[in-house]
């Protein structure tokens, strides 16, 4: 069986991979407002092509209330990353991706609305927030705070 080669620049993505808790804090939508709800996410590989993200939080009862997922991939002819994203709505969205190492950022720039998530990310914590605009960018708002913890 021939091996195969993982692409160099969706390698940097390694430092995304594993088993993480998570926290969704500063959720403008949420009361009370200094709710914390807590959650957990996989990140792994899939056919050393795709990295896929599963995002789970949970409910009053301990019991997964919201589900997200994130399929990373790359354009090598553009020189840029792609994330799609579904959750237990049925929303699917596509998000463009940039990711160094110590920074990942997602953006969309569709007609109902812009959204962005930044965040920092170090060996064991990623630092993040989602940030929304209803008029096209010129106005930001904090949707909510997301943290990721290494298991």
């Amino acid at each position: 069986m021939e091996a195969v080669m993982r692409n160099e620049v969706m390698a940097r993505l390694d430092a995304l991979v594993g088993s993480w808790s998570t926290t969704l804090s500063g959720a403008w939508f949420l009361e009370p407002a200094d709710l914390e709800v807590p959650g957990s996410a996989t990140v792994e590989w899939l056919d050393h092509t795709f990295v896929v993200c599963r995002w789970t939080m949970q409910g009053d009862s301990g019991v997964a209330t919201s589900e997200q997922l994130l399929v990373l991939g790359r354009s090598d002819a553009r020189d840029e990353f792609t994330a799609l994203y579904h959750d237990e709505r049925g929303v699917c969205r596509v998000f463009a991706m940039t990711f160094d190492g110590a920074q990942w950022i997602l953006t969309r720039e569709d007609p109902d609305m812009f959204q962005r998530f930044i965040a920092e990310v170090t060996p064991d914590r990623i630092t993040g927030r989602w940030e929304a605009s209803d008029d096209q960018g010129s106005t930001w708002r904090k949707d909510f705070d997301l943290t990721f913890v290494r298991n």
